[in-house]
């Protein structure tokens, strides 16, 4: 079986659409996977090749036990190699709920009058981010509906606010942004506030399911969304993040478009997204989608492999939708990154004792797990929890994060910075049993470390100690 360059019948080019449903259907169509052809897909992926489509349709045609197998454990391996034991952990913080767009999944659907409307104050904005710095968060994403009040100054302004606001020890270092696409100038006016990564998700890459699910406002325009990263990249903006909702047509098709997503940011930029984001269908105020393409918990761990596979450098994101044991599960063979004591009512991070409410938010979470308990689950499980932000500030992003992270030298940096950044919380915010485990496996991590670093990583950590804060490689 001989592996070639893919080319397309929809050529890439930049700010044009790229998405091919017959393309992809026809690779989808193709018999049943043999073993050998699995193993060699897996084999090209362990010496962290990205695949193609013809190879991912490879391992979405595979139908045995045996396979699926094989899969995932490619999957634990080829993440053991690039990621080593370090999961990235951050917090969603909803701005505002007001929404110009019917999509027939979301909760904050215009038409959906049981919503409760809200915007958050400066104030109340400053007091969310208070409560989250005091839990020892240092990474956010901001989301916000798709409305005029929300445009590209008001969201820049959000980030500034975020970024100025400490207290005690806290501070926030990275600021991502989950909001609706924008103009090239827009994506310029919030690349100009210092975010991280842009997120913006397709929801579903086939365009005639699109068509069923939005049924008015700017959103309901594919190829505006399917073309917003281009314009993010034209105006700069090189760490974008991209996404699914999986349960809106079949997941198949799903994850050879997001794979397809990424070979046109690459073909055409010469990076790929930082994160892939794979949230399924959760419940939902006015959600009546029957279950038609549902998502089972074993598709779902697969898929999540598979992805895994394809794209061996990029981040993937998995959120609290999920219940943790499946959370925990799909952390050993694909999700790098997952958010801790989530709450995405509005203003609810400084009324913690308030029951999640499905006309408050956009969906219904499933894990409702504290930072800290997270934390200690982790490392437990003798993972090392992380809230890094160095390359980023550091200006390791983008082309020039790819460059760096391909051969994989990353590896010298992200543990020594997740060792030191997990050292702060165990001194400002963790209780004593949690200090204890943490302080175990950060020695355990230093102890792989080649001389040099564990020498320089030991005397940050005393520094750490001492009061200094923000040290990184």
């Amino acid at each position: 079986m001989k592996f070639r360059p893919e080319s397309y019948r929809i050529p890439d080019e930049p700010m044009k659409p790229f998405i091919d449903p017959e393309e992809i259907w026809e690779l989808l169509n193709r018999p049943t996977s043999s073993d050998r052809e699995v193993e060699q897909v897996i084999s090209r992926s362990l010496d962290k090749n990205r695949l193609t489509l013809a190879e991912v349709a490879i391992l979405l045609n595979a139908e045995t036990q045996h396979q699926s197998e094989l899969i995932k454990e490619g999957a634990r391996e080829l993440k053991r190699k690039i990621y080593g034991n370090r999961v990235v952990l951050f917090a969603p913080l909803y701005v505002g709920n007001k929404c110009s767009n019917d999509c027939t999944y979301c909760g904050f659907r215009s038409s959906n009058r049981a919503q409760v409307r809200k915007t958050l104050t400066g104030e109340e904005l400053v007091k969310e981010i208070e409560a989250l710095e005091d839990n020892g968060q240092k990474r956010l994403i901001l989301v916000y509906g798709e409305h005029a009040e929300y445009d590209p100054t008001y969201i820049a302004e959000t980030v500034r606010t975020a970024y100025r606001v400490k207290k005690g020890n806290g501070e926030i270092r990275r600021v991502n942004i989950n909001a609706a696409p924008l103009s090239i100038e827009g994506f310029r006016t919030v690349r100009e506030a210092g975010i991280g990564t842009y997120q913006i998700f397709q929801e579903t890459y086939h365009p005639e399911a699109y068509k069923q699910y939005h049924l008015r406002g700017k959103k309901a325009d594919y190829e505006n969304r399917l073309t917003a990263l281009d314009r993010a990249q034209e105006a700069g903006l090189d760490d974008v993040g991209i996404g699914a909702l999986f349960g809106l047509y079949d997941w198949r098709f799903e994850v050879m478009a997001l794979v397809r997503h990424t070979n046109h940011l690459e073909a055409c930029y010469n990076v790929g997204p930082h994160t892939i984001s794979f949230p399924r269908i959760k419940d939902a105020s006015m959600l009546h989608l029957g279950d038609r393409y549902f998502v089972s918990d074993p598709d779902f761990s697969r898929l999540v492999a598979i992805l895994r596979l394809a794209v061996p450098y990029t981040g993937m994101i998995l959120t609290a939708r999920e219940p943790a044991a499946l959370r925990n599960e799909l952390l050993q063979f694909g999700v790098s990154q997952i958010d801790g004591g989530t709450r995405i009512e509005l203003g609810s991070y400084t009324e913690k004792e308030q029951p999640h409410d499905l006309n408050k938010g956009q969906f219904l979470i499933h894990d409702d797990r504290s930072l800290n308990e997270i934390i200690e689950e982790l490392l437990a499980q003798d993972m090392l929890p992380s809230f890094c932000t160095a390359c980023y500030r550091l200006g390791r992003t983008g082309e020039h994060f790819m460059e760096f992270s391909v051969p994989g030298f990353i590896k010298r940096f992200c543990t020594p910075n997740a060792v030191l950044t997990l050292a702060e919380y165990l001194v400002d915010y963790a209780p004593e049993k949690t200090a204890r485990k943490g302080w175990e496996v950060i020695e355990q991590n230093i102890h792989q470390l080649n001389k040099e670093v564990a020498g320089e990583v030991r005397k940050r950590i005393e520094k750490i100690k001492q009061g200094e804060r923000d040290l990184y490689f």
